[in-house]
């Protein structure tokens, strides 16, 4: 069973998806490590991140298994490198190449084929898991999660946080591929005034 869930940053999605995991003895997915992964076994490799083709072909070598909830690369645990100021980098820069999603979104399925999981991310419920068995989309003003990011770090302005939110925002809903965006059939949530407890509540009393 696949438990997808979709919304902007600072809606509570990664926190409840880990929680909701938990509770059901579900396997928490994170899609953006699978991206992670690739980057680290690229670079490891002594190899261009900017270079597209070499990192189709590092993507389509790549084993991808879980183990002991760990994500695994050819057998063994990447999770302990997958994040450090390198990866923050070049990641993202991988990850927006079309075809290099392609593979590893197909990989993901593949995983998630055999599993129970709860996963999160910007097109989870559009792109990655449209056939998802529940989907859910969580939102909440944009004040209230630039609130959430600046007690969360408490090393940044307020109103810079703020600004960088409504900056993602409009990013993300105007992306070529993957945009941000509700999928038909999902179950919509507001958290701006919601408990972390009292939005698991909805989540588990949907699919009941």
């Amino acid at each position: 069973m696949v438990i997808a869930i979709d919304g902007p940053a600072g809606s509570g999605k990664s926190t409840i998806a880990k929680i909701i995991a938990k509770r059901l003895g579900y396997y928490f997915l994170n899609t953006g490590s699978f991206y992670r992964a690739v980057c680290y076994i690229h670079l490891s490799r002594g190899l261009n991140a900017e270079d597209k083709d070499s990192a189709l072909k590092t993507a389509n070598s790549i084993d991808f298994s879980i183990k002991d909830n760990k994500l695994c690369v050819n057998g063994e645990d990447v999770e302990p490198f997958l994040r450090t100021p390198l990866i923050d980098k070049y990641s993202s820069l991988m990850s927006s190449d079309p075809l290099l999603r392609e593979i590893v979104t197909n990989k993901v399925r593949e995983i998630a084929g055999s599993m129970n999981i709860v996963t999160e991310g910007r097109d989870t419920t559009t792109v990655i898991f449209p056939n998802a068995e529940y989907k859910f989309y969580f939102d909440a003003k944009p004040e209230v999660r630039a609130r959430r990011r600046f007690l969360e770090r408490n090393d940044e302005n307020y109103d810079d946080v703020l600004s960088a939110i409504i900056k993602r925002d409009e990013n993300d809903k105007n992306k070529a591929v993957g945009a941000l965006k509700i999928a038909e059939n999902a179950i919509y949530i507001d958290t701006s005034n919601l408990t972390m407890e009292d939005v698991c509540e909805r989540v588990i009393n949907a699919m009941c």
